[in-house]
């Protein structure tokens, strides 16, 4: 980072408008969305530590899905909430440098966990009688651990390779965050090797997450089908749909803005894209696992009665 330091000492974050009033009404709006993030998902995580019946390897894996979007959600909002209020717009060097990390480390870490978790829902429909066996808690943890570990080396990475370009274009960030796309736009230097880089990253933390999932998902089919009743694969399937939701979205978004050559970035196009992964989607997740889980309903009105 040092060879920078005497071309940029700080960013300035555009954020969506310079509209004051539209300013005004997006900081109301993303006040709203992260307070939501924060209780949903503080909710469900203490929903899951206080009921028994919910002590099972699924609701572990949506408890830490809850806990990774908490701090996924607060790597973001804080500084877009002070980008709409406040006349300064900077965000220093270093800050912009550690704000990239953790944004990195978590969202691959993400991938991860989906991961797991899909392999969690094979075992649990094709194993159901041995499920308690092979999801076993220290394999859990484990693949939890495993997930952070995968996510965060690979931001160690990325960040290094990133915050180490030359940044001549400027100083001025077309988005509401440190992000590739957008820093990728300043840099002059950008070689083969960096872009070389970043096909490695996505390739060992989207693509082959998303190669997991999809086998995973072929054999949880496999398994469906040599269920004999129709409502006996329905109700299997059915324990599956908020998994695949949350797969689909987050997926979805993060392929379309990473997976292209830098050249063909379209900062307008991705930041509306970006926002739904880094500030919607955290608030969607407990939503998608809990709106039609009677589970999670019965924890929620069984601690309604103690408070």
């Amino acid at each position: 980072m040092e060879k920078n330091n005497h071309t940029v000492t700080e960013f300035i974050l555009v954020g969506f408008t310079t509209d004051p009033k539209m300013q005004l009404v997006l900081f109301v709006v993303f006040l709203g969305v992260y307070s939501m993030t924060l209780v949903a998902n503080a909710t469900l995580i203490v929903l899951i530590g206080n009921d028994s019946r919910l002590h099972t390897p699924m609701y572990f894996f949506i408890g830490n899905l809850s806990f990774l979007d908490l701090w996924y959600s607060s790597v973001y909002t804080p500084k877009i909430l002070v980008t709409c209020i406040s006349e300064d717009k900077s965000i220093s060097f270093t800050g912009c440098a550690v704000q990239f990390f953790f944004s990195a480390g978590l969202a691959y870490s993400e991938c991860y966990l989906l991961a797991a978790m899909a392999y969690d829902r094979y075992a649990a429909i094709s194993s159901p009688l041995l499920y308690a066996q092979v999801m076993s808690r220290r394999l859990c943890i484990c693949l939890v651990i495993y997930s952070y570990t995968g996510g965060f080396v690979n931001a160690i990475i990325l960040t290094s390779n990133t915050f180490t370009l030359n940044f001549c274009g400027g100083n001025i960030i077309d988005d509401f965050f440190c992000d590739v796309p957008p820093l990728v736009k300043l840099a002059c230097d950008v070689k083969e090797m960096y872009q070389d880089v970043l096909y490695f990253l996505l390739a060992s933390n989207v693509i082959t997450p998303t190669v997991l999932i999809l086998a995973s998902y072929a054999f949880i089919i496999a398994a469906i089908l040599r269920i004999r009743s129709t409502q006996g694969r329905l109700k299997a399937f059915s324990t599956c749909s908020s998994h695949l939701i949350s797969v689909t979205l987050y997926y979805g978004s993060i392929l379309y803005i990473y997976s292209r050559p830098s050249s063909s970035y379209s900062l307008e196009r991705d930041k509306v894209v970006s926002t739904f992964y880094t500030v919607l989607f955290p608030m969607l997740n407990p939503m998608i696992y809990s709106l039609r889980n009677t589970d999670v309903k019965d924890a929620l009105k069984k601690l309604s009665r103690f408070t």
